[in-house]
């Protein structure tokens, strides 16, 4: 250190001064006005991209509501239009039964009268047989009977009989 002393020169140490305060103001001037002035533009860019962020989260919570809101009347919606097609549905369901069960009903009124009828025509056509045979079976008889003339005398005089009788 002491040598350091002994070599000392104020005209060299004043030299080295004003070079070391002119490569300071050119340093000011030339690297760190544009470096400061880079860092707060940086620094500027960063904190609009924060803002920026920070309002684009605050409209995705406002868009996640709004999606949130308008899921909620989609199922209502849905669940009220599926409710209506049930009611539809039954609606359909009951007057197509209501239909059914009428016309049955005049398919079995209809079937009751036809067969009613069907029924008085088979006693009336059965009648009518058996009046036929009758009749056959009596004229066979009354030709087996007539066949003499003693046996018409005889049928005569009980006719005869019974008419006077009464």
């Amino acid at each position: 250190m002491e040598k350091l002393l002994n070599d000392f020169s104020v005209g060299l140490f004043a030299w080295q001064v004003l070079l070391f305060v002119v490569l300071m103001l050119l340093l000011r001037k030339f690297a760190w006005k544009p470096i400061l002035n880079a860092v707060n533009e940086r620094e500027d860019s960063i904190k609009e991209a924060l803002d920026s962020a920070e309002d684009a989260k605050r409209e995705m919570a406002k868009l996640k509501s709004s999606n949130e809101d308008l899921l909620n009347e989609a199922r209502a919606d849905r669940d009220a239009m599926l409710k209506e097609a049930k009611e539809i549905k039954d609606k359909i369901v009951g007057d197509a039964k209501a239909t059914a069960n009428e016309e049955a009903e005049k398919i079995v009124v209809a079937a009751r009268e036809s067969i009613q009828h069907e029924k008085m025509a088979a006693i009336t056509d059965l009648k009518n047989q058996v009046a036929l045979l009758s009749i056959e079976i009596a004229e066979k008889i009354l030709k087996d009977e007539l066949s003499s003339a003693d046996k018409q005398k005889a049928i005569i005089d009980n006719v005869v009989k019974d008419i006077n009788l009464n």
